[in-house]
């Protein structure tokens, strides 16, 4: 009986797997962008003194939207690697390197993703106490669940790499 072409259940899986780290990374770039767009265009003038406020005027908020710029910079590269890994069947960074690079980098970036969501969502909380609800603090809100979202993802993304970790022998 003749082959029906190279697909074995391992290469099958393998290609299903990169496939479904590459939606993950398309989810976590997708969330991210949102999550930039909002904290970026935060601003809210005070209807009694005229004073303009913006995202830069807080600490935790200039954290969140580094976290994001990082955590964006870094999904961007793992998607163009994600991308020509689906499409070539190679990896850019082969051996263990690569490897390595994908499982750590995947986890120190959801970490720092996870902070500068947690900055967010403490400072948002923060300022709406005694105060009514408001677009500022809903926009900073929306920002940070996105964020945390976009953790998620990543945090999925870096189980699916430490399943290509190298395994050692005792």
């Amino acid at each position: 009986m003749p082959e029906m072409g190279n697909t074995t259940p391992s290469n099958s899986s393998t290609a299903s797997t990169r496939t479904v780290l590459l939606l993950f990374r398309v989810l976590t770039f997708v969330f991210l962008l949102i999550a930039l767009i909002l904290i970026a265009t935060l601003k809210q003038t005070d209807d009694d003194t005229a004073v303009q406020v913006k995202f830069s005027d807080f600490y935790a908020y200039r954290y969140m939207i580094s976290t994001i710029i990082i955590g964006f910079a870094y999904n961007l590269l793992q998607m163009a690697f994600s991308i020509f890994t689906v499409v070539s069947g190679n990896r850019v960074l082969s051996g263990d390197g690569g490897r390595l690079f994908d499982f750590f980098g995947d986890k120190i970036i959801s970490y720092f993703m996870i902070s500068g969501s947690a900055a967010g969502f403490g400072l948002t909380i923060e300022l709406g106490r005694g105060v009514p609800s408001n677009s500022f603090t809903d926009k900073a809100n929306a920002s940070a669940s996105l964020l945390l979202i976009g953790f998620l993802f990543t945090a999925i993304a870096s189980t699916f790499t430490s399943f290509a970790l190298p395994k050692k022998a005792n």
